[in-house]
């Protein structure tokens, strides 16, 4: 599914990723592992669209998405999350998540004031669809409550909501265990199996906590 070529990504006279090449086959849970600074944010960020490489290529399916923004790459169902996760902190869970889908009805002008059916019909379906993620992820106790009012953990979940309101193919997880209890740790973990095993998302994931890595990942990739 994702096939890199001899990577570099350089910053000055650092070398943060010095010739990496790897495939992630579509339906795995690949694990990305390495001493900090060994440069897996960084080939995360390559990959994703957020840095251009410096050499080089990246393919998704045969398709060469080298340099790709991430809003072009979301397009093709391509995302990341951060390790500090982004939300709308004064809009709720439910909000969050219906604000995902790009090239909404009310997004433009002329539907705000000829279109306010449709717009209102979309906004339905776009609810709807928000409560069956949160309950899917097990957190749809919170979903009128500010999402900047919930913990890390719960935000952790909330992020890899949003990949399940634009059916994601593959998703790269920047140490998605960060600051997380065990208990919220397991249920992400729990989510991510489930996505993989019955949605066949594809999921690539760097972690410091090998048991997380252990109980999800197949294969594993050391980067040093």
């Amino acid at each position: 599914m994702i096939k890199v070529q001899n990577l570099h990504k350089h910053f000055g006279g650092f070398h943060a990723v010095d010739g990496a090449s790897l495939e992630i086959a579509s339906g795995s849970i690949t694990g990305l592992i390495g001493p900090n600074g060994a440069g897996k944010t960084t080939l995360f960020n390559v990959i994703a669209g957020v840095l251009a490489p410096t050499s080089g290529s990246v393919l998704m399916n045969g398709e060469d998405i080298t340099g790709l923004a991430p809003h072009q790459l979301f397009s093709k169902g391509l995302l990341r999350t951060f390790q500090i996760a982004h939300e709308f902190s004064s809009m709720s869970c439910r909000e969050n998540l219906m604000m995902v889908p790009a090239n909404q009805s009310g997004e433009t002008l002329w539907n705000t004031w000829f279109g306010r059916k449709r717009i209102a019909n979309e906004e339905r379906a776009l609810a709807a669809k928000a409560d069956e993620v949160l309950e899917f992820l097990t957190i749809d106790h919170l979903r009128d409550h500010k999402a900047g009012q919930v913990s890390g953990g719960q935000k952790k979940l909330l992020e890899l909501g949003r990949t399940m309101m634009v059916d994601a193919k593959i998703v790269f997880l920047d140490e998605v265990g960060a600051g997380v209890n065990r208990t919220l740790l397991n249920t992400i973990a729990d989510a991510i199996l489930r996505l993989n095993k019955e949605r066949n998302y594809t999921f690539v994931v760097i972690e410091h906590d090998m048991n997380f890595i252990e109980r999800l990942c197949d294969p594993v990739i050391c980067m040093a």
